[in-house]
């Protein structure tokens, strides 16, 4: 395994058809859960860490932790998995510098919020800092509704990507990849009930991503990565498992794996997953402390937990983003 940038593993995904699954990191389980998948997929993998989880776990942890892993990679995997460490949703000059500077071959800088003149301002002068460091840039154009590392926004105060915007916007920042809105949203609680329809099983539905957004996008940007972010699927059997065993998350729904997987083979060429690892280690955990109420040894109920994450990391390789098989 070696640290890379996602620039080989876009253009490779593009003339694919297929995405990278970038998948947040919190801790050493979450890690080594996330990078078993990989090996045994053979996928290429990009790890992402958040403003929240820098502070959770300090920047100097998580690397060091990635580190141990590209380690224990190249001595257990017998082949070169590429690896890319990026930082989500940096909100600053300053974050990505710090984490060019500590690292990461990939940031993210998050100006989506501020006026179109203001965005191309904070995106260019990351870009222009990280490409003289080797380092590449995911920008974005568009607000998502939900929670992002405890930041709320509303669905009135989302908004869809302008496609006659794009190109402007990549030709005067010079960033790598492209951040679009088209209906995904951060969190477990993507969508309110009353957005969506039910199903015949009294599952929440929720309304389908603007694919029209991406076609006229991906038509103007020809070859030009793109990136969905709010991307988790919400796992209906993790949010049972949940409920059953004394948590309660009424109406969480995420975004359908058959739209992912159709985006997938369009232009977009990475696709966040955050929500589905916390489910899938939280609905394990709880489970494994219901059944053993005895149990106060982290590494007893942690244990489920990673190999619950392990296996639904690679389901979405294989399932969704069809990446299995591309390292």
């Amino acid at each position: 395994m070696a640290i890379v940038t996602s620039k080989e593993m876009f253009r490779k995904a593009y003339d694919g058809g297929y995405a990278i699954g970038a998948f947040n990191v919190n801790n050493m389980e979450i890690i080594q859960g996330i990078c078993e998948a990989a090996i045994e997929q053979r996928a290429p993998l990009i790890l992402q860490v958040s403003k929240g989880a820098r502070s959770y776990a300090k920047h100097v942890y998580l690397m060091k932790l990635i580190e141990a892993a590209v380690e224990d990679a190249e001595q257990s995997a017998g082949f070169d998995l590429p690896i890319c460490v990026h930082l989500d949703h940096g909100d600053s000059f300053e974050i990505c510098k710090s984490c060019i500077d500590g690292g990461f071959s990939s940031v993210m800088i998050d100006a989506s919020s501020k006026p179109f003149a203001e965005n191309v301002e904070v995106t260019k002068k990351v870009v222009e800092y990280a490409h003289d460091h080797g380092v590449v840039v995911e920008a974005e154009l568009g607000t998502l509704a939900g929670v992002e590392d405890e930041v709320k926004v509303s669905a009135e105060d989302s908004s869809y990507t302008r496609p006659e915007e794009v190109e402007e916007f990549v030709s005067k920042t010079g960033c790598d990849s492209l951040a679009i809105a088209i209906g995904t949203s951060h969190g477990a609680y993507k969508f309110k009930p009353e957005q969506c329809t039910r199903n015949e099983k009294g599952i929440l539905v929720p309304p389908p991503l603007r694919f029209d957004v991406l076609e006229e996008v991906s038509k103007r940007l020809p070859g030009f990565p793109i990136v969905l972010h709010g991307s988790s699927s919400v796992p209906q059997e993790f949010v049972k498992k949940v409920n059953e065993f004394g948590g309660k998350m009424p109406d969480a729904v995420g975004i359908p794996e058959e739209q992912l997987r159709k985006a997938a083979t369009m232009a977009v060429c990475k696709i966040n997953i955050d929500s589905d690892l916390r489910l899938a280690m939280t609905a394990n955990i709880r489970e494994y402390l219901c059944e053993h109420p005895d149990a106060f040894d982290p590494r007893q109920y942690l244990k489920p937990g990673r190999a619950a994450i392990k296996e639904m990391v690679a389901h979405k390789m294989v399932d969704v983003l069809g990446c299995s098989g591309k390292a």
